[in-house]
């Protein structure tokens, strides 16, 4: 279709075109490599840490696709689908999505959980400053661990000293020695040295003290697990790890009632992505130490990781109740409710969180994304500006205030954050297509194509972008690009909002087959819609199908019954189709609902009048005359009441 041809001439009766609107779309990696215990093939590692990274950085899409591919050829991967499930949660809580051929309910992003530790993300942000925030609270939380397992220690040894002989004691404390000073030595890298002094150490236990014993071999092994930490990545580091869980799993052998072999088999696991080894080791450790928050804390995470949600709560709930003032406990409880849909137990959890830590920016996104949830979106602007004012970089927070802005007529606010987030990532396909929308909002039409145009190229298998596109197109005049990116939308077979565009830009221009083929594919996709079935109905009204066109517009009022422009075309299809009785009472249906529509008033007098009904027919026109003496078709009116 050419330009030419378009916009050729009007419809006969009045086209109810749904005005734009804008809506939200209702809103982490897990992956495998078991330290103890067998491998879970390095392909699908690789490609659910690939994934959760791709998440990290708001690249849900790429996300998706590598987790379908593993969902392809094992249906049954658990972790894969709950991390897809979560992918596409959060993916939709940060599309805008247009309302111009409907509207699709507002919803929100998922509240992420694992804030502190080594390879754990909330969903949605940037990769620099997820790494940066995950780093500083795991270094936070590992202090804390560290020292509990100190304090720990000292009070065992005081046990085991206090009850052993001199000549014990002595043996005692000349291996604790040791085991400091291969401690010290690994903390400064020297593993040859760390290896003499553990050793050593282990070569002058005392014979029978089976529990001390224990106790040494899961203290050498926590050491060895701090030189992993420090060294991860390297072979340095692998030799570490190997050598921390054998100490831990001697540790057990000797002992299995400590908690803190288990507990170090846990973090390693964690570290590497082995969820459901953490997970385990985690467990066993709380049971043995169920007073230990940082324990139940650490199960929490792991459980949250391999989509056990209702464990991953307990685990928190447990961790909040022994230390009330451990925020990221708190914060990941919020994340836990969040995607259990407690949304205000949620909130009430990350509410907390910043009342212990003011500065915490991730919690005050994630209550933002409660709140616009909730519609509150003045609620919502505020605490996605204090995300951004504790950490500049949260780009995801950015993204979610143009959101808020833009639910709460803030277009302008709306475009300056969208702007902002792409300066930092310029090719991000959903934050385009974002200030896309936000562009035609503000009428900034050929800004808006550019955008589009972006995003649609970044990614062409997105039907929602090629929509927008088209959309932005249509806006800006240039209706073969319109009529372009819609078909390469509608190739989405259950999408109906570029079928509907490009029915009614058929329609409009009197190429009524391809209107009516475009308007019926939407309406087997979609066969309750208001859109479908109204402008169904202005189709079948220019091809004087009078009951087709009758039938669909009921339709139509059966979702907006209120809608009075559907409701006046319906009175008059009904009079084309000879059904005088029901066009009255259409026609009345109008007038109780907008009294002041005078066309209603006088359509409803020439009905009257063309049924022989002539005292209803006068009572009507007179009433017109009287309430409006200046309408447009007064001399008609005057002669028809003239002839009655």
């Amino acid at each position: 279709m050419n330009k030419t041809a378009l916009f050729a001439g009007g419809a006969a009766l009045a086209l109810l075109i749904a005005a734009t609107a804008f809506f939200f779309l209702a809103g982490r990696g897990s992956a495998g490599g078991d330290i103890a215990g067998g491998s879970l093939g390095a392909a699908r590692d690789n490609t659910l840490r690939l994934a959760g990274e791709y998440i990290d950085q708001g690249e849900y899409q790429r996300a998706l696709d590598l987790l379908d591919g593993l969902l392809i050829a094992n249906p049954d991967d658990e972790q894969a689908r709950n991390l897809r499930d979560e992918a596409l949660r959060v993916k939709q809580g940060l599309a805008l999505t247009d309302g111009a051929a409907g509207t699709e309910t507002a919803g929100t992003g998922n509240a992420g959980t694992e804030e502190a530790g080594p390879g754990m993300a909330a969903g949605g942000r940037n990769r620099e400053t997820e790494n940066r925030e995950a780093s500083a609270a795991s270094a936070a939380a590992e202090a804390l661990a560290a020292e509990a397992a100190s304090a720990a220690r000292r009070r065992a040894e005081a046990e085991e000293l206090a009850r052993a002989s001199a000549a014990v004691q002595a043996q005692m404390k000349e291996v604790n020695a040791l085991v400091e000073q291969g401690r010290a030595a690994v903390r400064r890298n020297d593993f040859d040295a760390a290896e003499e002094s553990f050793s050593r150490a282990l070569s002058k236990l005392p014979r029978g003290e089976t529990r001390f014993e224990a106790q040494k071999h899961a203290e050498i092994s926590d050491a060895w697990y701090d030189g992993f930490v420090r060294n991860n990545g390297s072979a340095l580091g692998e030799t570490a790890a190997k050598n921390a869980v054998s100490g831990a799993q001697e540790s057990i052998r000797k002992d299995p009632a400590l908690a803190l072999p288990h507990y170090t088999l846990g973090k390693i696991n964690r570290d590497r992505g082995n969820w459901l080894g953490a997970e385990t080791a985690f467990a066993e450790a709380a049971k043995l130490d169920p007073n230990n928050y940082l324990y139940a804390f650490d199960l929490g995470r792991s459980s949250f990781r391999t989509g056990k949600y209702e464990n991953a709560r307990v685990a928190f709930e447990s961790a909040v109740k022994l230390n009330a003032d451990f925020e990221p406990a708190w914060y990941n409880l919020g994340g836990t409710y969040a995607v259990l849909r407690r949304s205000d137990n949620a909130l009430a959890a990350y509410r907390r969180a910043v009342t212990i830590k003011n500065d915490y920016a991730v919690a005050h996104r994630e209550i933002g994304r409660i709140l616009s949830a909730k519609r509150d979106y003045r609620g919502a602007i505020d605490s996605f500006n204090k995300a951004i004012t504790y950490n500049p970089g949260d780009i995801a927070s950015l993204r979610d205030l143009g959101y808020a802005q833009n639910q709460a007529g803030q277009n302008q606010a709306a475009e300056t954050s969208f702007a902002q987030a792409l300066v930092s990532d310029p090719g991000d396909p959903q934050t385009n297509d974002n200030m896309a929308i936000v562009k035609i909002a503000l009428e900034k039409y050929p800004e808006a194509v550019q955008y589009a145009k972006k995003a649609a190229a970044a990614a062409p298998a997105v039907a929602r972008y090629s929509y927008t596109l088209g959309l932005a197109s249509e806006k800006a005049g240039d209706l073969d690009a319109a009529i372009s990116a819609y078909k390469n939308a509608a190739r989405d077979p259950s999408y109906t909002r570029p079928r509907i565009n490009l029915g009614l830009l058929y329609l409009e221009n009197g190429f009524l087959n391809e209107a009516l083929s475009y308007l019926m594919e939407a309406y087997r996709a979609e066969p309750s819609s208001f859109e479908v079935n109204n402008n169904l109905g202005n189709v079948y009204v220019r091809m004087e199908n009078w009951d087709a066109a009758v039938e669909r517009y009921r339709a139509a009022l059966s979702r907006q019954s209120a809608n009075v422009t559907v409701r006046m075309n319906l009175a008059r299809a009904y009079v084309k189709a000879g059904n005088f009785p029901l066009a009255k009472e259409a026609y009345l249906e109008v007038l109780k609902l907008a009294p002041m529509n005078y066309d209603a008033l006088f359509e409803l007098g020439k009905t009257c009048a063309g049924t022989g009904d002539t005292a209803a027919a006068k009572q009507y026109l007179a009433s017109l005359l009287e309430k409006n003496p200046s309408y447009t078709g007064r001399a008609e009116a005057e002669k028809l009441l003239a002839e009655l």
